[in-house]
């Protein structure tokens, strides 16, 4: 499925021009595999100031091809939890930035464009109807879905470090926006305690965990834990809200016309298989 320049969201820019060597898939094939420009919903603020991505409001990627078909369907890759991650080092034009540092927004805005780039904006999936739970098949406008920038400054210029007081212990917590690095540990270690026979943890808490760096100063990690162990429900909540609330990334949701109940209602799209493996 080809993208053309209509279907393209504000996730793209304008491609670039190619060297002017000789290319062998221009000159000799007669096409070349374009390179996009997709701005980062985070606008760079989060990045210190040796991270390629610093104060950087775009960022370059190359198309999908079907070398990243075979990134999508390595076994080795889909046991550990990796793919995306090499699906967008694979195809991010500056190789010095790490995916795993990124800000869990920017990837998202990046798999969606990658997406985007490899197979066009129409996404086909099932969906339940929050009104009556019917699952029906639906079809969803990638290029259409909006990015939550980030409107809240950090602490200071290059920190993923934010603030918020707390309503009810009234504590002054300090918290970060989780990168794919922090993503990918809490995938392990909710792994791992399954393989033990543990109870997992709940994924709520495990995220404020790795989310709040300190409180009223402190930032004991073992303290730390009891005290989000021991948050009231209120300030818990709260704090969650105000995280998701402000965390830049791509709206995953739209709205769909359920054929059984006929109500008009939004939905999150899932991110399942056929988001990279479209059936047609």
């Amino acid at each position: 499925m080809s993208t053309t320049d209509n279907e393209r969201s504000e996730l793209f820019g304008s491609m670039k021009d190619a060297m002017p060597t000789h290319n062998v898939m221009r000159d000799d094939f007669g096409f070349e595999v374009p390179v996009e420009t997709v701005p980062l919903p985070s606008g760079g603020k989060c990045y210190d100031e040796d991270h390629p991505l610093h104060g950087k409001e775009t960022v370059e990627i190359r198309a999908m091809t079907a070398r990243e078909e075979d990134i999508l369907t390595s076994r080795a890759l889909i046991k550990k939890g990796t793919v995306i991650s090499h699906l967008i080092k694979s195809c991010m034009i500056d190789k010095k930035v790490d995916p795993d540092s990124l800000l869990a927004g920017d990837r998202n805005a990046l798999m969606v464009a990658l997406r985007v780039t490899g197979y066009g904006t129409e996404y086909k999936v099932e969906v339940d109807c929050p009104a009556c739970s019917e699952r029906s098949k639906h079809s969803f406008d990638l290029g259409q879905l909006p990015i939550k920038r980030l409107d809240i400054d950090p602490v200071a210029q290059g920190q993923n470090v934010f603030e918020a007081q707390l309503p009810v212990t009234k504590a002054k917590v300090r918290f970060k926006l989780l990168t794919g690095q922090d993503e990918q540990e809490i995938m392990v270690a909710s792994e791992r305690r399954k393989k033990q026979g543990q109870r997992s943890e709940n994924l709520v808490t495990q995220r404020l965990k790795y989310s709040i760096v300190s409180a009223n100063g402190i930032s004991d990690k073992s303290k730390l834990e009891m005290m989000i162990s021991n948050l009231p429900a209120r300030d818990s909540l709260f704090l969650r809200k105000f995280i998701d609330k402000n965390e830049p990334g791509i709206e995953m949701k739209s709205w769909m016309d359920c054929p059984s109940c006929l109500e008009h209602s939004e939905v999150r799209l899932p991110l399942g298989a056929a988001f990279f493996w479209p059936d047609e």
